[in-house]
């Protein structure tokens, strides 16, 4: 039998296989993304429990994105050979174990190392979700399930700064790693029972010179963007950090190329469409996702909310991530991949860009149009990424593919949190000695992790400290929302300039290597 879902068929409650394996892809999909985006509402409260610099607040999200950025070419591969369904159980298995690991995590390199292990885990849920739904949904039911998947992504943006604020503000920062086990457990059942193990038999051994000259070159870049505003940007360190990522990069591409079986396939970026779609998901990561923490710094660290009543400030932008790819699926069917993307993007530009109008004397009022904007932007783009990425490739090569898009995606995140941190910390450092007429680059990175009132507290000598501080972030935030933005939009222009049409793979799938068929539970 040529489809999946005709190979191991079976109910619960009612519900058919296929549809299971959506509700299993999309339960570890949130709970990925909502730790990203809950983790960010608790960082204030992390910086003060643990006494975390704001290099740390830094890894605490680049810990995560890096190794899965590293690895989810890995994973892709993987599942392409061993199976879909074994590499997410697996990495469901090891991120909940991790979750664990964070809530018990007693100072701030033990959370890092134990979000680097979260990364890994996340890695393999990334790279084989959209894979998963791939195999399982063909002709117009694959458009209801990516709408869903989209859906999926915008509620744990909307939703996880709700519950990071109300976890954290009612029962501690711990409790938002340890509310993912419970989840976990009840998605590893959905999965073990009911999931497929689909392969491609063509696949063979692992990449191994590929997959370690491109995690040192994330590793080493991201590294030397955390470092630099400390070091230097021109310091002896820096430059060496970023020569060696750029060496290892391209030692990297010419690898690939001459590997018969690469862990990425360089021959797919022969493709517009899909070099198009993977610089638009870079774009938006390292552009949008990316900021999100400094929007969170911004409203609890300079303008004084709680966690909880600064995930409630945000729901202008998360509430319509959430709502957008349900309410305009037929729309966006009739729209061509190529606008819809280029619409989603350039929406979601524009708004940060309005979000650049705070001043000293704004209140969180001012961000409510670009954050229903950018809402709005993301609700569009997120279902045509995806629809995107799987659409101009065969289907045996669909874990690859997926792999490849969303390593772009947190790939951007690890990125862009790492230069717009440095941005932003050297802009706030050269902004408060201007303020105050003498170099603090201290009390700069009080500013930066921890906002006007532990700065006051910090120079409580300083005449007009709470002015200079106040002026000094505003400074740096709105220098990198301008940034963010030009990022996001130039991502719209690529998608506007190479998605089209022609690209897209004939989607009749191809028989596939499957382990022996098993008995699944019947309703």
């Amino acid at each position: 039998m040529s489809e999946p879902q005709a190979l191991v068929a079976g109910t619960w409650l009612g519900i058919e296989r296929r549809w299971l394996t959506l509700i299993a892809v999309c339960g570890a999909t949130f709970m990925l993304l909502v730790d990203i985006t809950i983790v960010q509402v608790a960082l204030p409260t992390i910086e003060h429990r643990l006494h975390a610099s704001f290099s740390d607040l830094q890894w605490v999200i680049d810990a995560y994105a890096l190794a899965m950025s590293t690895l989810i070419l890995v994973w892709g591969s993987s599942a392409d050979r061993f199976g879909r369904k074994r590499v997410f159980v697996f990495g469901l298995g090891l991120f909940t174990l991790a979750s664990l690991l964070c809530g018990v995590a007693t100072n701030a390199p033990m959370l890092i190392w134990s979000r680097a292990l979260q990364g890994i885990g996340g890695a393999a849920l990334f790279a084989t979700g959209l894979a998963l739904i791939g195999q399982e949904f063909h002709g117009r039911e694959r458009g209801k399930a990516i709408a869903a998947w989209g859906a999926t992504v915008g509620g744990a943006v909307a939703v996880g700064p709700l519950i990071g604020g109300a976890l954290t503000s009612g029962f501690g920062w711990r409790s938002i790693f340890f509310v993912n086990v419970p989840i976990g457990i009840l998605t590893g059942w959905l999965a073990v029972t009911w999931m497929t193990n689909v392969s491609d038999s063509g696949t063979a051994r692992l990449d191994l010179p590929g997959l370690a000259t491109f995690s040192s070159s994330m590793f080493l870049l991201v590294f030397g963007l955390i470092r630099a505003s400390a070091d230097g940007w021109t310091s002896a360190t820096i430059l060496t950090l970023f020569a060696a990522a750029a060496v290892l990069m391209a030692l990297f591409i010419f690898a690939e190329l001459h590997q018969e079986h690469p862990l990425l396939d360089l021959s797919l970026f022969r493709k517009p469409s899909f070099t198009g779609v993977s610089i638009g998901t870079f774009a938006l990561g390292a552009g949008m996702f990316a900021l999100l923490p400094y929007i969170t710094f911004y409203l609890q660290n300079d303008l004084g909310y709680s966690p909880l009543q600064g995930g409630l400030r945000l729901l202008p932008c998360t509430l319509l991530c959430f709502v957008v790819p349900l309410a305009l699926h037929s729309v966006a069917e009739r729209l061509s991949p190529r606008l819809g993307l280029a619409i989603g993007l350039g929406i979601t530009g524009v708004g940060l860009a309005a979000m650049t109008v705070v001043t000293t004397k704004s209140s969180w009022t001012a961000l409510i149009p670009g954050l229903l904007l950018t809402g709005l932007g993301i609700g569009i783009a997120n279902p045509m990424v995806a629809k995107i990425a799987l659409g101009v490739v065969a289907p045996a090569r669909s874990g690859m593919a997926s792999g490849i898009n969303n390593t772009f995606r947190i790939g951007g995140v690890a990125t862009g949190v790492a230069a717009l941190g440095a941005i932003f910390q050297q802009k706030v450092t050269t902004s408060l000695a201007s303020n105050l007429g003498h170099p603090a680059p201290q009390l700069a990175k009080v500013v930066a992790s921890a906002g006007i009132r532990a700065a006051v507290a910090a120079g409580s000598s300083t005449p007009g400290i709470a002015v200079a501080a106040h002026g000094a972030f505003l400074s740096g935030f709105r220098l990198i929302l301008v940034i963010g933005a030009a990022l996001v939009i130039l991502g719209a222009i690529a998608g506007a300039a190479l998605v089209r049409g022609s690209d897209f793979a004939n989607r009749t799938p191809a028989a596939p290597a499957q382990e022996p068929a098993v008995a699944v539970p019947q309703k």
